[in-house]
């Protein structure tokens, strides 16, 4: 991982060598009806409402074919409204309908009581109709192993990415040339206008802060509040953002491997983390020979551990996997974090497929599969981890049906001031992305979280984050430093390992992490 003073160098020259997109204008759109909301409550947010709102596939032509969003909200409940608060978990294609119920919770009541918070199913997402699935079982076990250490590995990989492209040109020629950010964030203002709001808040965690930044750019009188947690550097969309991916997963898998080290009373794999690194390779070594109950090989193992790198709350499971294999052979802990991380069913089939629509859409991939094999490979050599598993989910871009898109120069005079949350340690999203984003976004404050390393990282407990957040929310306020960082919180402490009284049945998320998509 790159020091703070480096990291900043470098985004700051990224930012002034970055080259300016074909601006982007919004087409004049037609009236759009009311959503009929209706009851939708679950035992964890009862006051849940539910709707769907239909908008044109291309907001180009309002009055050609729609296609349906599904909305849901917690409407305010105080005297005076601060309007709509648009939230999305990412991904992209990450269903957002669950977390209107989470953020309204987790919100001081002073708070959300004045906001309708608004979730909703972005284009082609989950209960938006239609909802794509290029290819149900993409990934279902056992795969081929992701490093392609022979020219038969190779290929067979190849033929898996080539396969799902040309699945996807089949099944929804007519709809991928609409499954983008910027169509995306024309349906946000369609929601915006069928709520009868001048301007709406936003918050996005992740891809959604690519999403707000985009929304931003195209409709900046039509912001309230924006906040983006968790940042996309939007200077590298995609291609070179998955390649930066490569090194901080890498980062994070050994952060993992050095906390199981210092619980090696517990875990009884190594008190120096290179032992217990050696030892998890030599683990993935034999399961590439071996798949454990005929599930997990190795490309599931890479899945079933890469979640670790958004969320320090699966280290405990996954170490408590890990040494079951290593010192019983016994394959049923890590049967179970597989099947509770990997995204092995539908869900995962459509999110994975919305994911790579927006990625090959979005901006312009490599077509010379020379040059993929080159980048990954030289990745590889310093950060093994996720290096070539990441590779293979990206690269059906290499081969999409449909033709890229300009990316959006993002950088924006004409907000208030929005407001930053960044994980100096976030893999998914990696530090120089919030800086990035910060020198974009005029009068913007960037809050760090110092050492931490969650993907997503307000509304989980660190009560510093969420102070500025919700001071943000209630009244627009935002802190001020002197330097490029205008707030530090301390990190979220680590986890513990398991207890034998206190460890559940299965590996579990925290409410936020549940809901947040593992988007690469």
């Amino acid at each position: 991982m790159r020091t703070r003073a480096a990291v900043l160098c470098a985004a700051a020259a990224v930012v002034a060598g970055s080259v300016t997109a074909v601006p982007v204008r919004a087409a004049t759109a037609a009236p759009v009806p009311k959503p009929a909301w209706k009851k939708c409550g679950t035992s964890d947010y009862p006051r849940l409402q539910c709707a769907s709102l239909k908008v044109p596939l291309d907001h180009a032509h309002p009055s050609g074919r729609k296609i349906t969003l599904a909305l849901s909200r917690v409407p305010h409940t105080a005297k005076t409204s601060l309007g709509p608060l648009l939230v999305n978990p990412g991904g992209p294609g990450g269903s957002g309908l669950t977390l209107a119920g989470l953020v309204a919770s987790a919100l001081p009541k002073s708070v959300a009581s004045r906001y309708d918070v608004v979730g909703f199913d972005p284009r082609g997402v989950g209960a938006s109709k239609p909802a794509l699935t290029c290819a149900s079982g993409h990934f279902k076990p056992v795969r081929p192993d992701a490093v392609p250490r022979t020219p038969a590995l190779e290929r067979a990989n190849l033929e898996r990415v080539k396969s799902f492209a040309a699945a996807c040109g089949r099944k929804y020629a007519d709809v991928l040339p609409y499954i983008d950010t910027v169509s995306a964030a024309r349906d946000m203002d369609a929601v915006r206008q069928a709520l009868g709001a001048k301007k709406i808040s936003y918050f996005g965690y992740s891809y959604g802060t690519y999403l707000g930044a985009v929304y931003a750019k195209l409709y900046p009188e039509r912001v309230r509040r924006l906040v983006l947690d968790s940042i996309v550097d939007p200077t590298g969309v995609w291609y070179d953002d998955n390649l930066a991916q490569d090194y901080a997963f890498n980062d994070r898998h050994r952060a993992l491997m050095a906390w199981i080290a210092r619980y090696d009373g517990t875990y009884r794999l190594g008190k120096d983390p290179r032992q217990v690194e050696a030892r998890w390779y030599a683990m993935r070594a034999a399961l590439a020979k071996k798949p454990a109950r005929g599930k997990v090989g190795a490309a599931e193992l890479d899945d079933t551990f890469v979640p670790g790198g958004y969320y320090h709350g699966y280290w405990p499971y996954l170490a408590a996997a890990f040494a079951a294999w290593v010192h019983h052979k016994d394959t049923g802990p890590l049967l179970e974090a597989y099947r509770s991380f990997a995204a092995v069913d539908g869900s995962g089939d459509n999110g994975y497929s919305v994911y790579t629509a927006v990625q090959c859409r979005d901006a312009s991939w490599s077509r010379s599969w020379d040059r993929w094999r080159a980048d990954t490979w030289e990745a590889y050599r310093k950060a093994p981890f996720m290096t070539w598993n990441n590779t293979w989910y990206n690269a059906p871009c290499a081969f999409w049906p449909t033709p890229p898109r300009q990316p959006v120069n993002v950088a924006n005079g004409k907000l208030p001031p929005a407001l930053l949350f960044q994980a100096t340690d976030d893999a998914a999203t990696p530090y120089a992305g919030g800086v990035t984003v910060h020198q974009l976004l005029a009068g913007s404050s960037l809050v760090v979280e110092e050492g931490g390393g969650n993907h997503g990282i307000t509304l989980d407990g660190n009560k510093c984050l969420d102070t500025y957040l919700a001071a943000y929310l209630a009244d627009g306020t935002v802190p001020r430093g002197r330097g490029p960082v205008d707030a530090v919180c301390a990190k979220s402490p680590d986890p513990k390992p398991l207890t034998a009284k206190a460890a559940p049945a299965s590996p579990r998320s925290s409410a936020l992490h549940g809901l947040l998509g593992f988007g690469r």
